[in-house]
């Protein structure tokens, strides 16, 4: 008799197919991202493992930082930060370790900063009874740098943007990540927000002391970055990467795992009516609001957004320009090389 083994858990599958080159582009290594999820079968274990590769890679920076190899242990620190990040980015099923697990990611990044850029300051900002957190980074010897906010999109958090931000701090842009209603630590006292302007417009509010200000956000970020232009005259440009026109509309695309994340941040009760919130996502107003110059980028082998929705993004608004890598996927994680140095010289150049 011959026993068969049981079938992988369908979510771990998805989010080894989907997320892949993710976590590779914001700099997860790929052996890590090969020895961590090669054995794993059920969803229950996908946390605890990528905790476990954070824990290995913060033992190492403070093996490092022990004998004084502060650009080792900066390192070390920022690929601890990631695994921990992407233990819970999708990932809900006990809420008390997604929260630890965040609190490392936020120890750690902070202690990257410590070593690596000591002049990132974390800001704290109220709004609507609770508190937003982000990070602000400056390019050195520029005293009055452009200003470029980086919004995360359903499941990522400023935790995951380090090396994003340094395109744009090498470039001579200050950047300001920041977890929003319904991400990262933020979320764990808000939900989703359609009307992401307000944020955004709470972020100016408490922030100066810069040149003009852009905005650039991935995956749902890149409708929260239009919406945000159509509604807050004090952004000058704009960027999207792999946004959705209406997130609704993506529903039959969506991995398990990216329903349930839906659920969790919108603070649906069943996959049903987080399904109706995320039609609530809509850009049909604000987009041809959007007067701003404003870039929109996609991939066409796009499998989460489909590319036709950013296309509808660029087609709405007045002063769009559109890029499709034909080759590209999900916010063109696999030619990170490509879209990135693209948005930070547009940007660039539109806020000089």
């Amino acid at each position: 008799m011959h026993l068969r083994a049981p079938a992988r858990d369908e979510r771990v599958d998805a989010a080894i197919a989907h997320w892949g080159p993710r976590f590779t582009s914001q700099g997860v290594d790929m052996n890590d991202f090969r020895a961590v999820t090669a054995s794993l079968e059920r969803w229950e274990e996908w946390l605890p493992a990528w905790v476990d590769n954070g824990d290995m890679h913060a033992e190492l920076a403070r093996e490092a930082e022990d004998a004084r190899r502060t650009l080792t242990a900066g390192e070390a620190w920022v690929r601890a930060a990631l695994s921990y990040h992407f233990a819970k980015f999708v990932w809900t099923i006990d809420m008390s370790r997604y929260e630890d697990a965040q609190d490392r990611a936020i120890a750690a990044i902070s202690d990257a900063h410590r070593l690596l850029d000591p002049t990132a300051e974390r800001i704290e900002i109220p709004f609507d009874g609770y508190t937003m957190a982000g990070n602000l980074r400056k390019p050195r010897d520029v005293a009055k740098p452009p200003l470029v906010l980086l919004l995360p999109g359903l499941d990522s958090a400023k935790e995951e943007f380090f090396n994003w931000e340094q395109v744009f701090i090498d470039r001579g842009m200050a950047t300001f990540s920041f977890d929003g209603p319904g991400q990262g630590e933020t979320g764990l006292h808000s939900h989703i927000y359609p009307d992401y302007e307000r944020a955004v417009s709470a972020v100016l509010d408490e922030i100066d002391g810069f040149g003009r200000i852009g905005v650039a956000g991935v995956s749902l970020g890149g409708y929260y970055a239009p919406r945000a232009a159509a509604y807050e005259p004090r952004i000058r440009a704009v960027a999207g990467i792999s946004g959705p026109f209406n997130f609704g509309d993506c529903w039959e695309s969506m991995p398990r795992p990216t329903r349930e994340t839906v659920a969790h941040h919108t603070g649906a009760t069943s996959l049903e009516e987080a399904h109706e919130k995320a039609g609530e996502l809509d850009l049909s107003d604000a987009a041809p609001r959007i007067e701003q110059p404003m870039l929109v980028v996609t991939g066409k082998l796009d499998r989460l957004i489909p590319w036709q929705e950013s296309e509808r993004i660029a087609k709405a608004a007045p002063n769009a320009t559109w890029v499709l890598f034909d080759e590209g996927n999900h916010v063109c994680n696999n030619i990170p090389y490509k879209y990135r140095p693209l948005t930070a010289d547009w940007l660039r150049e539109h806020l000089s």
